[in-house]
């Protein structure tokens, strides 16, 4: 049966190993093998120690989740299994609680995770440190920084999508809560190199792409850049795109994350112009011309560019161009100007493109430290956290790969001290006696470098100094010299080479035994990156820029500040700065991760072996097991070891009451393990070989499988006991409750016959009282009707004569009125619906009732249009009014008439308000206009027709021109007395006006429209609410209309018309105008 069991030690449920500490046998080969066991399963994290093995997933795994970060918060480091997590929990509890400075240091080559691995760090400690707004700003501005600065210092490499190709430490600050209060971060040798050339298959830093692809046209006019990445020759196009990288979503990413670091708008604006300007620089080219004197010197190609980079930097175009084509040298108050060749303003161009990028770099770092560091002056304590360069070892390896190597070497060293201290001082601490371990300290190799008599830099810097031609050979002359005799460097003019049997060993190239192994170096180069040259006037333009971020990044090109002396060179500025790394380092409690990177693919689940082996050996992982081996391979606090094992030994089995190392010591005896094997300590007990811990192990995993058979026997012999007395129980209780329900049932039986009985004596008595009432009810009744009967008979005697006088009258007015109440009864339920169109109406059923069926019909008829009236609204009331004014003036008379019944009269068909055409008119009419229609207006003289615009407002009727919009007629409607047309179904009509009004002066008018009975009907009853007269509609297919002094017939006739069915006019003679309809 499975067992159920807890995780909690590192050593429960192992995957390979977790510790290598415990690995049996320690050999290159196992840890290799443990190394891929482990990555196979998805366990990418190992322990030599406290020391962190992360080997790069290439993938994203669930292992990061907030549920993961509260399982691994105020845990021992052992507890779980291996996780950065632990190791990071591990240092932030020993700052916060033991108030002992921390520093993280994460080494690795490139591609190997040390950036993802340094962003987990400090994202576990934002999340298990304090709460509150002020925190949460700082825990996000440091979080923030990071982005920044890798958009502006990583890159694709041929080894890593996201190459850091800088050095970081962080140191962050805490206060005795430990709530983070801010930050400071340190940068070590930005590759500026990159920015004006690439290795094949390399991009140049991130920034430029994001830049191009990111930015809105706006902002890239403004910085008179173009999106595609080929118009700019410091970029490679063979990997401008990477995959599953989006240059324009993070652009976005950075410029948010340097709002919330606290950068201002003006300030990421002048970035991103020196960003521009050094993109711009790359463009620049130069031709040859020869000088009357001889010399050669050089001039830019295309000047544009060079005006785009002056315009954003705001420098005086005649002073950059001078700078690329001349070179200034002060000597003794002297000043002696030499013209540059071709391959020289090249040299100056690149090397102004590369110094200022570098600075660029520096500023947004001290930028970031000023919005990060901690604003209170109290103690604090410090976490650094340091992600440099991992030892690279290239094809072609120079000054680069040197300089990266040394300050491996040192990282090495201090690795190995460290770790040496702090087994002694583990074991001082427990009273365990020290024995000196055998490793191999690399302080030689160091020298070998940094020495300040004949170290390679020292003499690198004593090269560069040195008055007349210096060369990269001569410098190698020099270390063939100096360097000589020395083990761990080898050239092909060394004693060490062997360059008889060696041939792989060029004449220009130096070879160093590292301790990760050997490192050919070429000498081409050296001298040049270590001079690191920027021409004076080329500091003296940059300072004379308009732009202050330039300026301010140039302080030695100010004329009032001329300094003479030389400045420092590459070499020696770096290692200073390892120098102050190292010191920093010593005073801080050292926590180690070591990344490795499984493949060069970048693909998850491909585990390399060869690439793995070659990085176990330069990290030193071996001599760093061998180191924590080398007295005792385990140790473990009494407490919890007692509480893993105690099951072993009866006396502590299941509870020890004495003190827990007692209890360790009585478990260790009964077990019979060998006295060397282990020692006790003061808080610690320390197992000298692993075996003897797997052995340990093998009995727990065998006890334990003994106590789960004894768990199982015990559970089930309760589980059954259980069970059979909750049945026993059960049938106690069933039993109880049947024999309550079969009384139950029983007593309602005997309850049920009873009310049977009852019910039925009941019925029997009521029954007889029943014939007994109903027996004196119908005496009593017989008795009422005899007396009834002759009393009646004696009225009837009476009054006899009285009856046959007026039994006719009264039986037919009873028959009558009868009658005509079922008739309305009937009428009830058979009135038709209350549409005023339904014609139904039922039947008369009796000839005398013939004209109350009629009045009765028509009050139900004015009944329900009275209803179907009150539901109008006054706008519809209004149509309907002016509908039924066309049916009175036009009905049976006008053929035109009925197709307009169905249409709605709309009145202002032409949209002036709203058409900006008729503006003019719109502004020209202040009255409410009533209807606004195209008509034809037909010309007094010929007949023909011209298109008008026909206007009626309350008190004028206006004619327009369709096209200006321009007032061609004004008639007031107290002038017009009379409207003429056809019977016929055309739309001609004639407007009379009064004669001797002014509007009348060219007489009459005539007109053609598709709308003339809603015309007509809206003159009419315009006029009528104007004038309070009736206007006069004629109907006739001849009538009279006044020209000027003439009056003219207008006659209707019958003819094919040309156009379908518009009216044709036709003047005949003075007298008689034709119209010919349909």
């Amino acid at each position: 049966m499975a067992k159920m069991e807890v995780k909690t030690s590192l050593l429960d449920n192992m995957i390979g190993v977790g510790d290598m500490v415990l690995l049996e046998p320690l050999n290159e080969e196992t840890v290799i093998n443990n190394l891929k066991k482990r990555f196979d399963h998805n366990e990418i994290y190992t322990y030599i120690g406290s020391v962190v093995i992360s080997v790069n997933p290439y993938r994203s795994l669930p292992i990061y989740s907030p549920e993961k970060v509260e399982d691994y918060r105020n845990r021992n480091f052992y507890e779980l299994s291996p996780h950065i997590f632990a190791l990071s929990d591990e240092a932030y509890r020993s700052l916060r609680d033991q108030d002992k400075d921390q520093c993280i240091l994460i080494t690795g080559e490139s591609g190997a995770g040390k950036t993802e691995a340094s962003k987990l760090v400090m994202s576990y400690v934002a999340a298990v440190c304090g709460k509150g707004a002020e925190v949460n700003q700082v825990k996000e501005q440091l979080l923030q920084s990071n982005p920044v600065l890798e958009a502006f210092g990583n890159a694709k490499t041929v080894r890593n999508d996201n190459s850091s190709r800088f050095g970081k430490y962080m140191d962050i600050e805490f206060d005795f809560k430990g709530d983070p209060l801010g930050g400071v971060i340190s940068n070590y040798l930005l590759e500026k190199s990159r920015v004006v050339k690439q290795p094949r298959g390399e991009r140049n830093f991130h920034v430029f792409y994001q830049l191009l692809s990111g930015a809105s046209e706006e902002l890239l006019n403004k910085l008179k850049l173009e999106r595609d990445f080929s118009r700019y020759n410091y970029l490679s196009l063979d990997s401008a795109k990477v995959n599953g990288v989006d240059d324009a979503a993070n652009f976005r990413t950075v410029r948010n994350a340097m709002q919330i670091v606290g950068f201002m708008d003006h300030e990421v604006e002048s970035v991103l112009e020196v960003v521009a300007a050094v993109l711009k620089l790359g463009n620049i080219e130069f031709k040859p011309e020869s000088r009357v004197n001889g010399l050669d010197e050089s001039k830019i190609k295309d000047k544009n560019e060079l005006k785009e980079i002056c315009e954003l930097t705001g420098i005086d175009q005649s002073v950059l161009e001078r700078a690329f084509s001349f070179r200034t040298v002060e000597a003794k108050q002297e000043k002696v100007s030499t013209t540059l060749n071709v391959a020289q303003a090249y040299y100056a161009r690149d090397a102004l493109a590369k110094n200022l990028y570098s600075r660029l770099f520096s500023w947004l770092v001290n930028r970031i430290n000023e919005s990060i560091k901690a604003q209170t002056k109290v103690r604090k304590k410090v976490m650094g956290v340091l992600d440099i360069y991992g030892f690279e070892i290239f094809e072609d390896n120079s000054f680069e790969q040197f300089i990266i190597n040394y300050c491996n070497e040192k990282l090495q060293q201090i690795f190995i001290e460290l770790t040496l201290k702090e087994e002694q001082e583990e074991y001082i601490r427990e009273d365990i006696e020290w024995t000196h371990i055998e490793y191999f300290n690399n302080a030689i190799i160091c020298d070998l470098i940094e020495n300040n008599t004949n170290g390679i830099l020292a003499m690198l810097d004593e090269e560069c100094l040195r008055p007349g031609t210096v060369t990269d050979e001569t410098f190698l002359e020099k270390l063939n010299q100096v360097c000589a005799t020395h083990q761990h460097f080898e050239s092909r003019m060394s004693k060490c080479s062997r360059f008889l049997n060696d041939t792989s060993l060029p004449h220009s190239c130096f070879r160093i035994q590292h301790y990760a192994g050997k490192v050919l170096y070429q000498v081409e180069g050296f001298v040049d990156k270590n001079n690191d040259l920027l021409y004076r006037d080329l500091s003296q333009a940059m300072w004379k820029a308009g732009h202050a971020l330039i300026k301010s990044l140039f302080p030695e090109g100010n004329p009032a500040k001329i300094n003479l002396k030389r400045p420092p060179t590459a070499g020696s500025q770096f290692k200073a700065s390892v120098a102050t790394l190292m010191k920093n380092l010593q005073t801080k409690n050292p926590n180690y991760i070591r990344c490795i990177k499984p493949n060069d693919k970048k693909a998850a689940h491909i585990f390399n072996e060869g690439l793995v082996c070659h990085q176990v050996r330069y990290l030193g992982l071996l001599e760093n097991v061998r180191v924590r081996r080398a007295g005792y391979a385990f140790r473990q606090a009494y407490e919890p070891c007692l509480e893993r094992y105690k099951m072993l030994c009866k006396q502590t089995w299941p509870h020890w009451k004495g003190p827990a190392r007692a209890g360790v010591e009585v478990l260790f005896n009964e077990l019979e393990i060998p006295v060397e094997e282990y020692s006790f300590g003061r808080s610690k007990i320390f197992i000298r070989n692993p075996r003897t811990l797997f052995k340990l192990e093998d009995l727990r995993k065998q006890r334990l499988e003994d106590l789960a058979t004894l768990i199982q026997k015990i559970y089930r012999g309760w589980k059954c006991r259980t069970h059979f007395l909750l049945m026993r129980k059960s049938q106690i209780v069933i039993a109880a409750w049947y024999r309550r329900y079969a009384q139950q049932k029983r007593y309602q039986q005997i309850k049920s016959s009873t009310l049977v009985i009852q019910s039925y004596i009941r019925g029997w008595k009521a029954r007889k009282i029943l014939r007994e009432l109903k027996h004196q009810k119908r005496c009593e009744e017989a008795a009422t009707t005899i007396a009834a009967y002759w009393h009646g008979t004696q009225v009837r005697r009476e009054y006899r004569k009285f009856f046959r006088a007026n039994a006719g009258k009264k039986i037919y007015e009873f028959t009558l009125q009868r009658i005509v109440q079922k008739y309305f009864l009937e009428m009830k339920n058979k009135v038709p619906s209350l549409s005023p169109i339904d014609k139904n109406w039922p039947s008369r059923p009796y000839l005398f009732l013939d004209s109350t069926h009629k009045e009765l019909k028509r009050i139900f008829h004015l009944w329900r249009c009275k209803k179907y009236r009150d539901q109008f609204t006054d706008q519809q009331k209004l149509i309907y009014e002016e509908k039924l004014e066309a049916s009175e003036l036009f009905k049976d008379k006008k053929a035109l008439y009925p197709s307009s019944v169905g249409q709605p009269f709309q009145g202002p068909y032409l949209e002036i308000n709203k058409n900006p055409k008729y503006k003019k008119l719109k502004d020209a009419i202040e009255e409410k206009i009533i209807i606004a229609e195209v008509v034809n207006k037909i010309n007094r003289a010929n007949g023909k027709s011209t298109s008008r615009i026909f206007l009626l407002t309350n008190n004028n009727l206006l004619l327009a021109d369709q096209k200006s919009g321009q007032i061609k007629s004004e008639v007031p409607l107290v002038d017009v007395t009379k409207v003429s047309m056809s019977s016929q179904n055309d739309g001609f009509f004639a407007i009379h006006l009064k004669e001797g009004s002014e509007a009348a002066s060219k007489g009459d008018f005539l007109f053609s429209s598709e709308h003339l009975i809603e015309m007509a009907t809206k003159l009419y009853r315009t006029t009528l609410s104007q004038t309070k007269q009736k206007l006069n509609i004629e109907i006739s297919d001849e009538f009279l209309v006044q020209f000027r002094q003439d009056k003219v017939c207008v006659k209707f006739i019958q003819g094919n018309q040309k156009n379908g069915t518009v009216p044709t006019c036709k003047r005949k003679n003075n007298r008689l105008l034709e119209v010919a309809v349909p």
